[in-house]
């Protein structure tokens, strides 16, 4: 190599061998000619010429010797340096193309202030980003810059918080999901939009959640590292209202604290995870390139703020299971260690001890003043629930442990929920989540577990005064703050008393509400208690067998408090009828509504439960025959207190005592019983119950009670008047009823006619003429039709019976007697089948309707004929021999009698009859 060279070839020959990458000649080039080859040519010439796939390690030699200026061997001594390539230029065109070089300048307005004095530093910022930009070998640039880490404090600062975090994210950590960004560009993004990226795929997946602390550790750790995250706080005011010029604040952080609780909020396990497994500030990982230190009052600063960050994200967490209320308690337990206090116990530690929280007692804190503080405004300075205390995490604490103990039982609850449960002290919305919560461990509780129910109610008592009453330090209702602080202890222990009789606890509820001398309620709210609970048993029962199901426990409820529901008490008895009366109904088929079988609810809110007999009738064929088992059913229906009747359903007032409630059911079911049997063509049946079971009614349908008198013979108080429409109308339904071929035929006829035509009509007579006597006034003229009718029918069929019977004897006369005795009657001698006698003529039945006609004595004789008819009724049997078609005749006399008497006595009006005394018309 020539040594007369001039400068502009050996400019132009270093930018040659740093175009070709011959890093050994330049350097023994640029040491041989330093005076030329200044340290900034050099670095420039590098940085422009210097191809960027060229491994970090062929060149860094050459920095370091730039870097020390000290001389010694030269870096490719004894290299031979080839020449040729400028040999062939003249001196000035040498000068002309140096000139026209372009080389890249070493600082930028993007340079950090550290290096503005250091041209390695700038070389190396420089060279950095363009590996990166041109060749995209991000990875390989650590060994270019961790040889030069002790050159320059912004070398080791700009490798740890720019270079590391990103080679990190994108070739570490996330290698599939890389950061599209620069080097140079991801230096110059903002403070949110860098964290939103350093962060994007952090727990993003199930499987990164272990993950979670080691990218906050490993990549924001690193990227705050840097002094340029801290500004002054130029604009903070303090407590005096003075601003604070020496507060310093880091933006970045913030920044991830915004991300911490905006995770919180759309991903709770990253939150948690997040504060579980990373310690905050202190808790970096600089890759081995440096350490943290900070100042007491930017630890101090970081430290609060991580703490507020975390009460902040307990608050947003939405998710109401127990899985997150056990790390909101991570959460608590991370900052009572940053406070520098006892962490609380585990939640199941907690809710097995219910310790009274006795910090919290009066705490002004918990108003409903303070209810926004949840929702807005949790990294504010001004939030006091955020504030990094001990007070704000026992607030959060209590919350936690009142939302794990609902959730737990089964009713999801968060803490922002609880938190306005005990802030807002709303009750109608405390009532509905105890409710509910008691309502679900009902449904949950173990068959055979007393002391589970024992804790249920401890925890109900302690939610809602967070174990004040137990602390002794509760003088008034207004001063506790559970989140059932509203509710009355009555209230709760009657719903503790509920769920212990439904879940089948009736010892251990008679040991604390009957036998216990603490009186927890009155005897008349643990009766009406009782009762409620025995008919929601009944209620929710689904068959009316009284030995099963609902039906069971409602009688075993109502057993279990000898002392306040006894057996011969009021309650008690009528609880005892209403189940007589639907294990009644149990015995047959009932369907009320079509495809649902009877249950024994319909039976309680039925407006007319009378009517349900009557369904019964109607679907079990030949059940009108169990007369006095549905008079049973019937008479504890009323016994029990229902409606027996419709009228008495829909009507506020009084409706009669028991005795006439009990009557007025017997006459309807009575009458029920007949039309079934009606219905079925089963007139002897009818018949029978209408003469022998409503023929005893005493008076008009108008009122069973008309009052009575006492025993000194005053006036009493009249009961209130009950209408009977069912008797009379009963009766004249009998009274209608014709025979047809499906009529079920008499078994045994007696002393009956034995025309069953005339037999039959005879009977309706009897039928109509009860109805005549206890019909209401307004509606003999109805009856009287059907009596007249039916009384024209029986004297025409006993005529043509009688005709019948004289053309057989006047047969047998001619034909049958010896030596046609007949034919040689005597004159003068009168033939009785010619004619009938004038006796008989002068007896013949007078129509009803006669009455008009007829004398006022005659009326008046016709009272005592329905006595007459009673009394010939009991002796029938022993002149059953004796009775003859005379007999007969007599019979139907009666009835008209009767019939005529109940006329008189009912429609006097008509005939102008007056009452007579029946003895002296007896006598007479």
């Amino acid at each position: 190599m020539t040594a007369n060279i001039s400068p502009p070839k050996i400019v132009l020959l270093a930018v040659y061998l740093a175009t070709k990458a011959d890093v050994d000649s330049l350097a023994a080039l640029a040491s041989r000619y330093d005076k030329v080859l200044q340290k900034d040519l050099v670095l420039r010439i590098l940085l422009t010429c210097l191809p960027e796939t060229v491994d970090a390690g062929a060149y860094v030699p050459l920095i370091q010797q730039l870097d020390t200026d000290i001389g010694g061997p030269e870096p490719g001594g004894n290299v031979d340096i080839d020449t040729s390539s400028v040999d062939d230029f003249t001196d000035a065109e040498a000068a002309k193309k140096v000139r026209k070089l372009r080389l890249l300048p070493l600082v930028s307005e993007k340079t950090p202030n550290g290096a503005a004095d250091d041209l390695v530093s700038q070389f190396l910022i420089a060279r950095a980003h363009r590996v990166d930009e041109e060749a995209g070998l991000l990875a390989q640039l650590p060994d270019l810059i961790v040889p030069f880490l002790d050159h320059s404090p912004c070398i080791r600062t700009w490798m740890i918080s720019a270079l590391l975090p990103l080679l990190r994210r994108n070739y570490e950590y996330y290698p599939e999901h890389p950061i599209p960004y620069t080097l140079e560009a991801f230096e110059h993004l903002n403070d949110r939009a860098a964290v939103s990226l350093l962060l994007e795929q952090t727990g993003a997946q199930d499987e990164d959640l272990p993950h979670v602390g080691r990218d906050l550790r490993g990549l924001i750790g690193p990227w705050l590292y840097s002094e340029s995250r801290w500004k002054q706080a130029e604009d903070i005011v303090g407590d005096d209202g003075q601003t604070d010029p020496k507060t310093k604040l880091c933006p970045g952080w913030e920044q991830l604290l915004e991300w911490l609780t905006a995770q919180a909020s759309r991903s709770w396990k990253v939150a948690i995870k997040a504060i579980e497994q990373w310690d905050g500030p202190d808790d970096v990982d600089l890759g081995g390139f440096g350490s943290m230190w900070l100042e007491d009052e930017e630890q101090g600063y970081l430290e609060s703020r991580y703490a507020r960050a975390a009460l902040a994200s307990a608050y947003l967490v939405p998710e109401a299971s127990v899985e997150a209320l056990v790390g909101i308690n991570t959460i608590i337990t991370r900052v009572m260690n940053l406070l520098g206090e006892d962490a609380f116990p585990t939640l199941q530690v907690a809710s097995s001890l219910l310790s009274p929280l006795t910090e919290l007692i009066n705490e002004s804190i918990i108003s409903a003043k303070n209810a926004t503080f949840m929702r807005n405004d949790l990294l504010e300075e001004t939030n006091i629930l955020t504030a990094p205390s001990k007070m704000s995490a026992q607030i959060l604490h209590a919350l936690t442990l009142s939302a794990f103990i609902l959730t737990k039982a089964g009713v999801p609850c968060n803490i922002r929920r609880a938190g306005e449960l005990a802030f807002l002290q709303d009750e109608r919305e405390q009532k509905s989540e105890a409710i509910k919560f008691i309502n679900t461990l009902r449904n949950n509780a173990p068959k055979t577990d007393d002391k589970y129910w024992i804790r249920v109610r401890n925890e109900l008592l302690w939610l809602r005064d967070w174990g004040a009453e137990e602390a002794g330090v509760s003088s008034s209702p207004v001063q506790l703050n559970g989140v059932f602080g509203q509710l009355k202890r009555e209230f709760l222990e009657i719903e503790c008393l509920k769920a212990f009789l439904a879940s089948g606890r009736y010892a251990l509820a008679r040991s604390v509400y009957e036998d216990s001398p603490e009186n927890l309620l009155s005897t008349k709210t643990l009766e009406d208690t009782i009762i409620a609970s025995a008919m929601n048993a009944y209620d929710n029962a689904s068959n009316p067998n009284r030995t099963r199901g609902g039906l069971l426990k409602c009688a075993e409820i109502a057993q279990s408090f000898p002392k306040t529901l006894p057996e011969d008490g009021a309650s008690a008895m009528k609880i005892e009828a209403l189940l007589r009366a639907t294990h009644g109904l149990s015995e047959y088929r009932l369907v009320l509504k079509q495809g649902e079988p009877f249950t024994p609810v319909v039976l309680r809110i039925h407006a007319d439960p009378i009517s349900i007999i009557g369904k019964v009738l109607e679907q079990n064929p030949h059940s009108y025959t169990r007369l006095q088992a549905f008079l049973e059913i019937g008479t504890n229906m009323a016994d029990a207190g229902l409606p027996t009747s419709e009228k008495s359903a829909r009507s506020s007032g009084v409706t009669g005592d028991m005795a006439q409630q009990r009557a007025l059911v017997e006459k309807r079911v009575i009458a029920m019983c007949i039309d079934a049997a009606l219905t079925e063509d089963d007139f002897e049946t009818a018949y029978s119950y209408v003469v022998n079971r409503l023929a005893s009614t005493t008076g008009p349908a108008e009122s069973l009670s008309a009052g009575s008198k006492n025993g000194h013979g005053a006036e009493a108080r009249p009961s209130p008047a009950i209408t009977d429409d069912y008797s009379w109308k009963a009766a004249l339904q009998a009274g209608k009823y014709r025979r047809t071929a499906r009529t079920i035929r008499p078994t045994h006829i007696g002393t009956a006619s034995g025309n069953m035509d005339i037999r039959h009509l005879e009977q309706r007579i009897e039928c109509l003429s009860t109805a005549l006597r206890i019909a209401p006034t307004v509606t003999l003229q109805e009856i009287l039709n059907v009596f007249r009718r039916c009384e024209e029918e029986l004297d025409a069929a006993v005529k043509a019976e009688e005709e019948q019977e004289s053309a057989w004897d006047d047969q047998g006369d001619v034909q049958a007697m010896p030596g046609a005795f007949s034919s040689t009657v005597p004159a003068g001698v009168v033939r009785h089948n010619t004619s009938r006698p004038a006796k008989h003529q002068e007896e013949a039945p007078m129509s009803l309707f006669d009455l008009s006609r007829a004398s006022m004595a005659r009326a008046q004789r016709n009272f005592s004929a329905l006595s007459s008819l009673q009394r010939s009724e009991q002796v029938k049997d022993d002149d059953e021999e004796e009775i003859d078609n005379q007999a007969r005749v007599r019979k139907r006399d009666q009835l008209r009698e009767a019939a005529v008497g109940t006329l008189a006595s009912g429609v006097g009006w008509l005939i102008g009859a007056q009452p007579v005394d029946r003895s002296q018309e007896q006598r007479d």
